[in-house]
């Protein structure tokens, strides 16, 4: 499947799927991106999520786009895209850096003390109160 972008900066882009997988188990649908820009440096993933959305008769907010990598010479790259059935789906199973990303979710910024105060809490106890006393030092750092 191939999709070509109207012209908007200076050239057209050509975006081609491969290796497509339906995984139903994660509610999703999974895809390598070829994306061939000549004359361009790069194409926005806002852009792509549009184009690609339309490919798939999906919503642009739940199509995911990472690991772009632009080919040597330029003209060309290849990233992996995910498209979730639903909205529920995408915020359960998809990470949240990436849910940041696409401003699906708050970051909740916190001081590099705090996080490591929290890690090393974490770190003193041992066994199965182990995971609890983790939330908590997290929760307390998140506090402060």
């Amino acid at each position: 499947e191939s999709q070509y972008i109207r012209p908007t900066m200076s050239e057209a882009v050509v975006v081609k799927t491969r290796k497509f997988k339906k995984n139903p188990l994660l509610s999703r649908r999974q895809m390598i991106v070829d994306i061939i820009h000549p004359g361009r440096p790069n194409v926005p993933k806002s852009e792509l999520q549009d184009v690609i959305a339309g490919m798939h008769k999906a919503d642009a907010k739940l199509v995911m786009l990472f690991g772009f990598r632009t080919k040597f010479g330029g003209g060309k790259s290849t990233g992996f895209c995910l498209i979730y059935d639903n909205e529920e789906a995408c915020l359960k199973f998809e990470p949240k850096h990436r849910l940041v990303r696409n401003g699906m979710f708050e970051k909740k910024e916190q001081s590099r003390k705090a996080i490591k105060e929290a890690k090393n809490k974490g770190k003193k106890i041992r066994g199965t109160g182990r995971s609890i006393a983790k939330h908590k030092a997290k929760r307390a750092a998140g506090a402060d």
